[in-house]
């Protein structure tokens, strides 16, 4: 242990004499030291610029040196940055260093030395480093003037994505300063009193006019900013390349990316190099340069491509031969020679490259838009190539472009011509069909046909020709031309069997005949129709082989048959075929298609082999029912809605639906509970026979009240559910009171009705009218011409036929000695002839209007005439003199009746003769002459004739007689 100790300290003290040796060696001035530091600004770069020299150096020695800088911050402890700097030293020369700051230079005060040490092979004693130099300052506040805040840096320029320093120094006593990027307060790091820093990481592109940073004093109106011009990155050119189309000039091209969005504050330029020749060109575009071929005829060249800005430089590079970048310029004079029906020749020129160039030609023909011939052909100059296989009058293009056929580079340009081919006879038959119906005893065939292809045209068809033969006379024909583009027409024909030929025509000739016959029943057989299912890609058909001589068949449909005509459409098929499917762009859903089958004989007639109907797609019934309700009774009523047309409904309907909804709510058999989309509880009746249209509805309540809905059902759903039609029951006991009341209002109606059309026999049988004295017709026979207004009858003015004298007692009473009634006496007019015997001429009759006092035991009748009555009153001789008499016996016998003893009557002379006394009565009267009108009328006193002295009353008749005259 002791020996170790003694050893140790051995060790340490030799240590340290080495080590104070060294030091000693040292502290010894090098004679290499730098010497002469001065330090420099360049505040847009915030860049330290350091120069120095190295003394003692011979003229022409050179020597390699290691200078170490240390940089500090703030103070000259607080060292940020140390740096080797390596270069070789010559005598007298002054040394160069820069170094950029990442913290503005006017934030801080900056502290720079250095030292230098000898890293030569040739003098292997000098390599310890020399003195620190004295510290350099660098102070840029003390240049910024006296204003109160300031930021920094200004305007500077950045990559997107580099981290920038930004500061502030503020004058102020106040410290409460606020930094904001963009609108956002920054946190930052104070420096010292007056200065803060803040960081920022990443810093993006946002705006080509730069990013806004701005700081300010809370509670002040100082306010400082900055502009932070942020570039995105310059980009590395693609896609690089040169080429030649005429060996002399070579046309470079690339990609330059995307821009760095400061074009201006930050632009970009393009230098192309060419390392052979040594020359280098400005690109005045930047995406393109022309560069000319040199005339030394340079086959290889080597060109560098360098994008640089402000911040950064980019190069690619290319190594090429100038055979082997030829890109031809596009052929010229396409032209077309020789076009006929089925070929054509083109030629056309290209460019030349000289002698020792042959150039591949690519020629492509494009017919219906898509090629469909391509051909390559070697050129030096000039080019020819036939097409052919073309179709007639059809339009063509062809287009040419070329390449180096050596080397092969990039395909010229295309060069285009079109060109149309010659017309020819159309090549195929028209597809033709027919619809026939008989109207008035003929025949009216509508005659359809489609167009022909392009194809099959060969031109334009100009007209169809039509050829009718009649069977049954072969004599007979029709020849009918319908102009293009029509596709039918309509003929009328008797009903007999024609035979149909229907050809096209255009400029050239004439296609083969389509032929049809139409036989003389135009009728189809009976047949009965299948249902048929239809799906998106529409209906697939089949039907039985028929045996014996079939040619083929023929499927017909309409492909709008909801809008009339139709737009039939037909479908002609071979005779080994037994199914189709039957496709279109027309077909709906909900729309009934129907299908026809025919098969066509060895003679080219039609016939109606199956029907089929069906729908593309099945939609629920659209429409319910519109039902009629009859027959109500206290217990049942019916519906029925016989002008329901299923046809037209979008699917097929199965049966209908009946719902009934009551207060009670209960169902009878036959019928289910059914729960509709509102809740509501209902019977539901079903009707599984489509056909069937009426529906009882029984098991009732009297004077009850119900709801009804009709509703069709299909595969797919029903019809809608729409108001319910209400209805209530009558009374039970109502209809029979309605067959008792319902005879007798009939009853009552009729008799009312006879009544009416007999009213005017009734009123003459019960109530005859009064006659009107101011209407009489004797008032038309008096011709006065003293007073021709006269209206009111005088007595003077009438030939009375009868006079008529009632007496009647005073009091009503009747005395016992009294006669049992009073009779009146007539007065009769009689015609003037000596043998006549008899009553007057006309009938009278009594008025009990003007005798209502005697009206219960007046009569008017007839008495015998007597023989000699002329004899008695001869002296009144004429009218005139009657009249006065009566007059004035009138009046006499007015005067001598007491009043109220007598009254008028009046006697007409269209009156029935009736007799108050049969016994009174003449035994032979004679027959009264019929009188037609009135001829004259009076009112006489009742009692101016006296009865008899026998005390029973008896008639007198004067008959008065005029010569040459009747009085009727």
């Amino acid at each position: 242990m002791a020996l170790f100790s003694v050893f140790q300290t051995t060790f340490l003290l030799a240590l340290l004499s080495l080590r104070t040796h060294q030091s000693e060696v040292l502290s010894e001035p090098l004679p290499w030291a730098p010497e002469s530091l001065k330090v420099s600004i360049n505040s847009t770069h915030q860049c330290l610029h350091l120069q120095w020299s190295v003394h003692n150096l011979a003229y022409h020695q050179e020597l390699k040196m290691v200078f170490q800088i240390e940089i500090s911050r703030i103070k000259t402890s607080n060292v940020i940055w140390v740096e080797n700097y390596s270069t070789t030293v010559k005598g007298n020369q002054v040394l160069h260093w820069s170094w950029e700051s990442k913290l503005p230079l006017e934030c801080a005060k900056h502290f720079i030395r250095m030292r230098s040490a000898v890293d030569d092979a040739t003098t292997p004693e000098q390599r310890f480093w020399s003195n620190w130099s004295s510290w350099e300052e660098v102070d840029v506040q003390n240049s910024l003037g006296h204003e109160p805040l300031f930021v920094f840096p200004k305007d500077k320029l950045v990559e997107e994505g580099s981290n920038v320093t930004i500061c502030y120094v503020s004058r102020s006593q106040q410290n409460n300063i606020s930094c904001y990027l963009e609108g956002v307060r920054m946190q930052g790091q104070q420096l010292d009193p007056n200065v803060s820093m803040f960081n920022l990481y990443d810093v993006a592109f946002i705006r080509e006019t730069g990013t806004n940073i701005y700081c300010k004093v809370d509670r002040g109106d100082d306010i400082k900013g900055i502009v932070l011009f942020v570039s995105k990155i310059l980009e590395e050119p693609k896609d690089f390349s040169c080429e030649t189309r005429d060996f002399q000039t070579l046309s470079c091209t690339w990609d330059p990316g995307r821009d760095t969005g400061l074009l201006k504050q930050l632009p970009q330029s393009y230098t192309l190099f060419e390392s052979f020749s040594g020359k280098k060109i400005l690109c005045k575009h930047k995406s393109w340069c022309n560069w000319q071929v040199a005339p030394e005829s340079q086959e290889m060249y080597n060109f560098t491509l360098t994008a640089e800005n402000y911040l950064r430089k980019r190069s690619v590079h290319i190594l090429f031969n100038l055979a082997h970048r030829v890109h031809p310029m596009a052929p010229f004079n396409v032209l077309f020679n020789d076009v006929s029906v089925t070929n054509a020749t083109i030629t056309w020129k290209v460019h030349s490259t000289g002698n020792y160039y042959t150039l591949l030609c690519q020629v492509e023909l494009y017919g219906e838009g898509k090629v469909i011939q391509k051909h390559n052909v070697s050129v030096k100059v000039n080019g020819e190539l036939v097409l052919s296989g073309l179709q007639p009058d059809t339009e063509y293009s062809a287009q040419v472009r070329c390449a180096n056929a050596n080397h092969f580079w990039k395909w010229s340009e295309w060069t285009r011509q079109n060109f149309t081919t010659v017309e020819a006879a159309p090549s195929e038959a028209p597809d033709i069909w027919r619809n026939v119906k008989s109207v008035q005893g003929y025949c009216v065939v509508t005659l359809f046909w489609k167009p022909l292809t392009r194809l099959q045209a060969n031109g334009e068809i100009l007209f169809y020709n039509i050829v009718v033969k009649d069977l049954d006379r072969p004599s007979g024909l029709q020849l009918l031309s319908v102009p293009a583009p029509a596709n039918r027409t309509e003929l009328t024909l008797d009903q007999r069997s024609y035979q149909i030929h229907v050809t096209a025509n255009n400029s050239v000739g004439t296609s083969p005949a389509s032929v049809l016959v139409v036989s003389g029943d135009p009728g189809d057989e009976e047949v009965e129709e299948e249902r048929v299912k239809g799906t998106e890609g529409g209906f697939s058909l089949s039907w039985k082989p028929q045996l014996g001589n079939i040619t083929g068949y023929v499927v017909e449909w309409c492909d709008r048959p909801r809008d009339p005509p139709c737009d039939l459409q037909w479908k002609h098929l071979g005779p080994n075929t037994t199914s189709t499917v039957i496709s279109s762009d027309a077909f709906r859903p909900g729309v009934r298609y129907n299908f026809r089958i025919y098969g066509i004989s060895t003679e080219m007639v039609p016939h109606l082999l199956e029907k089929k109907t069906g729908y593309s797609q099945e939609l629920a019934p659209s429409d319910n029912p519109r039902v009629v309700m009859s027959n109500l009774t206290s217990h049942s009523f019916t519906l029925s809605w016989k002008d329901y047309s299923t046809e037209s409904q979008p699917s097929f309907i199965r049966g209908y639906h009946v719902y009934l909804k009551s207060k009670a709510g209960q169902c009878h058999p036959g019928s289910e509970k059914a729960v509709l989309s509102d809740d509501s509880v209902c019977c539901k009746y079903k009707i599984d026979d489509p056909k069937q249209k009426t529906f009882v509805v029984g098991n009732l309540q009297p004077e009850s009240f119900y709801e009804f809905l009709v509703t069709p059902y299909s595969a797919v759903g029903e019809g809608p559910h729409g108001a319910f039609t209400k209805v209530t029951t009558p009374d039970e006991y109502s209809p029979m009171l309605i067959r008792i009341i319902l005879p007798m209002i009939f009853c009552i109606l009729l008799i009312m009705i006879l009544c009416y059309l007999k009213s005017q026999w009734m009123k003459e049988k019960c109530y005859p009218d009064i006659p009107d004295p101011y209407k009489s017709s004797v008032l038309s026979l008096i011709k006065s011409k003293e007073n021709p207004r006269l209206t009111i009858m005088n007595i003077k003015d009438c030939v009375p036929d009868t006079i008529e004298v009632v007496n009647k007692h005073e009091g009503t009473g009747k005395s016992p000695t009294e006669p049992e009634a009073a009779k009146p006496t007539y007065l009769y007019l009689l015609p003037a002839e000596e043998s006549y015997s008899g009553p007057g001429p006309c009938i009278c009759f009594e008025n009990f209007t003007y005798n209502q006092a005697a009206s219960d035991s007046a009569s008017c009748g007839h008495v015998p005439v007597p023989t000699k009555a002329p004899s008695q009153l001869g002296l009144l001789t004429s009218s005139e003199n009657l009249l006065t008499a009566l007059e004035k016996n009138c009046m006499n016998s007015l005067e001598e009746i007491p009043a109220g003893e007598s009254s008028l009557n009046y006697v007409s002379q269209v009156a029935s003769p009736m007799s108050g006394e049969k016994s009174s009565l003449p035994t032979n009267p004679p027959q009264p002459e019929l009188c037609s009108e009135y001829k004259m009328q009076m009112a006489i006193p009742l009692g101016l004739a006296a009865p008899s002295s026998s005390g029973s009353s008896s008639l007198s008749s004067i008959t008065l007689l005029d010569e040459g005259e009747h009085y009727h």
